[in-house]
């Protein structure tokens, strides 16, 4: 999936509005190399996009050098698709947007230039459709069929993580970011590609194409829908792959087409932007909402690229058979098959009239995972509530030369963070009211310690006190969005955090001791 967004460039807690290119959640990310650059990073592969095409990106003859057409070869061949060498140029006019012709010529020419940076062979063709923004927004909904179930879970999900407010709901805020971001989307139950047009006139992005074809490229080879993550770090992880692959190879996409390629270029002023006909801005995005969503596109090419230059394109295809335990694990890729989390559990202490809250169709707790945390903090940098911040802007932006680095904004590895071995999250329902049990483990007892500092700043930020003669209980006042009382405790590498509209209902949430 491929989406653009507003980038936080940021001096203190200033937004801009500077808008570029963003992929599903995430920006346009140029992939960090680990040691070495261009298409023979860590493969040992003599070839590529970028660096001449004298040899294939698994080490196989290329079929021709930049500047030179073969004839058509007599079977499909890795880098031609549809009649199209991935170093021929097409004739078309984009003004006008992409009639039926130009269109297939479009596809065809980006699918063998895929082919050709990623080393695997499409084996079908791959229909392509292009829609209006407008169109798209209605089609997201707002999660009004989900059970209510679900619906009281994901609101207190989301409110545990202070990104949704308990006068908001969670859903219907994650599909107004997506209604807004999104520049297109393969589907693998219709083995097909949705580019949401980006202007009033038609139009398709040819790097959108490019990251959406990769992902019809996964699908393929690695059939994507065999896996599906049944909490937030697990899809986060499990994305970090996906999501980071589609855009290491859309970065040598658009290096190969600056350096190399004649490649067609969107329409004058259409790729980056978020408006169309129906006026949408990404200026009403969530922000919050969105750092958790942007996780795989942020850290996920750094991933690819670690386990690229740790055993070429190999052990990142056997990555798909050996996904990411964790978001850790991509944040921080020498934990890869190394450092799993830990399998918390939440029991049960329950009394006067509290229940668990048990969706249908999902497991009845949430691992939100260390990305997920990220965002919890570095959220703090845009609301509207409080003048002051949880973290630095240094801390959770990656900055250069003092402006927001374009490719990989934000920082979801820093103090805060850092050292999570596993959560597990409770929800519980009285009537109207809900409360929660959330549970995470650390890597050592100063990494939790440090964890409940930053979340005794974050209950700080958000209106919260702690309670007369209790270092354990947090009373958040009436006027905050997430009004509510809160009991943490620590018990060595261990951090227990318990939710409740008022102090006395935390035993009734979750009995102490």
């Amino acid at each position: 999936m491929r989406a653009v967004a507003v980038l936080p460039v940021v001096a203190l807690v200033v937004l801009a509005g500077c808008s570029v290119p963003f992929l599903g959640s995430g920006p346009n990310a140029s992939a960090p190399t680990s040691g070495s650059s261009g298409m023979t990073e860590g493969d040992g592969t003599t070839g590529g996009a970028a660096e001449g095409n004298t040899g294939g990106p698994n080490g196989n003859t290329g079929a021709a050098s930049a500047g030179t057409i073969p004839p058509d070869p007599a079977n499909d061949a890795l880098g031609w698709e549809g009649g199209y060498w991935y170093n021929e140029s097409i004739a078309v006019t984009t003004d006008d947007g992409y009639n039926a012709s130009e269109r297939a010529a479009l596809v065809n020419v980006t699918m063998a230039r895929v082919e050709r940076i990623r080393g695997l062979e499409f084996t079908q063709s791959v229909p392509v459709e292009v829609i209006s923004r407008a169109d798209y927004s209605r089609s997201t909904g707002d999660g009004g069929g989900r059970s209510a179930a679900f619906r009281t879970f994901d609101n207190a999900k989301f409110e545990g993580l202070f990104l949704v407010g308990e006068d908001r709901n969670s859903l219907a805020v994650q599909q107004s970011n997506r209604g807004q971001n999104v520049l297109g989307y393969y589907s693998p139950a219709n083995d097909s590609i949705v580019v949401v047009s980006p202007t009033a006139t038609p139009d398709i992005d040819p790097s959108t194409l490019a990251h959406e074809l990769t992902h019809a490229l996964q699908d393929q080879q690695f059939n994507l829908s065999s896996s599906n993550p049944a909490t937030r770090d697990a899809y986060n992880a499990r994305n970090g792959l996906i999501e980071g692959d589609a855009n290491y190879i859309e970065d040598q996409y658009d290096a190969a087409c600056e350096a190399e390629w004649q490649c067609t270029q969107a329409a004058a002023g259409s790729a980056g932007t978020a408006t169309s006909g129906g006026g949408d801005s990404t200026s009403s995005l969530d922000l919050g909402v969105y750092i958790l969503s942007y996780f795989p596109y942020a850290d996920g090419p750094a991933f690819v690229s670690y386990l690229r230059s740790h055993g070429g394109w190999e052990r990142v295809n056997a990555a798909y058979d050996d996904l990411p335990a964790s978001a850790e694990q991509v944040i921080h890729p020498a934990k890869y098959g190394t450092d799993p989390p830990t399998n918390l559990t939440v029991t049960n202490s329950t009394s006067n009239g509290w229940e668990r809250v048990r969706p249908p169709g999902r497991p009845d707790y949430a691992v939100l995972g260390q990305s997920a945390l990220a965002a919890t903090f570095g959220a703090t940098l845009y609301d509207d509530y409080n003048d002051s911040s949880v973290v630095a802007p240094g801390t959770f932006l990656n900055l250069e030369a003092g402006s927001v680095n374009t490719s990989d904004p934000f920082n979801y590895g820093f103090n805060y963070t850092n050292g999570w071995d596993g959560d597990r999250m409770a929800v519980y329902r009285k009537g109207n009211e809900t409360g929660y049990v959330w549970t995470l483990a650390w890597d050592s007892p100063a990494e939790a310690r440090e964890f409940v500092d930053g979340y005794h700043d974050l209950l700080s930020h958000w209106g919260g006190e702690p309670e007369s003669g209790s270092g354990d209980v947090w009373v958040v006042r009436d006027d905050s969005p997430y009004s509510d009382a809160f009991r943490v405790t620590r018990d060595g590498d261990t951090v227990t955090i318990v939710n409740a509209p008022e102090t006395g209902d935390l035993n009734d949430v979750h009995a102490a001791g």
